[in-house]
């Protein structure tokens, strides 16, 4: 974690992620009565790999391995100017028509709405799709923009002086849930 922000909590372990992502896995294949014609879409860093998760408990479930793409939102936040000097550009591939797709938007965390949003402005740069949800490990509460998750693993009620910080194995050698406290 960077210098500013002391560890508080551990939020969720492991398997408690496992649960939750499986959870939502279910649920998203109730919600849309099964997945024919879904797609993925995991927000650049840590969305990414929670969706390739999603994607292969709803294969386990179904039978069916959906389509899945990578976002990278960052020209479309409306706060670059303030986050870094030299903003770091990941990846977009989204191997998917957007025209009329159902997209499932997946991020680690949801906080003020921004990054959604900008998510939402990125996809229907690329075409109008006719469905777009959101699924999240973690709802943390502060919304600034009027937006909602549809799926999400833990509700978290934080300050704003706090810091959720969602681990996956592929960037940070662990998968658990970490609450930080700014110093």
């Amino acid at each position: 974690m960077t210098d500013a922000f002391e560890f508080k909590a551990h939020i969720m372990d492991e398997r408690a992620m496992q649960r939750a992502l499986m959870r939502i896995a279910h649920e998203i294949i109730e919600n849309n009565r099964g997945v024919e014609g879904l797609t993925l879409v995991g927000i650049q860093r840590r969305g990414v790999t929670l969706a390739r998760m999603l994607r292969d408990m709803i294969e386990q479930v179904e039978g069916i391995r959906l389509p899945m793409g990578e976002l990278d939102i960052t020209f479309y936040r409306d706060d670059l100017s303030i986050l870094q000097q030299h903003p770091v550009v990941n990846a977009t591939n989204l191997p998917f028509q957007v025209q009329n797709a159902k997209i499932i938007m997946v991020d680690d965390v949801l906080y003020s709405g921004r990054t959604a949003r900008a998510a939402m402005d990125a996809i229907c740069d690329m075409g109008r799709p006719s469905l777009i949800q959101l699924a999240v490990m973690v709802d943390r509460g502060h919304r600034e923009l009027p937006i909602r998750a549809d799926y999400v693993g833990k509700n978290l009620p934080t300050s704003k002086s706090e810091m959720v910080g969602v681990h996956v194995p592929e960037f940070d050698g662990e998968m658990n849930v970490m609450l930080y406290e700014k110093k």
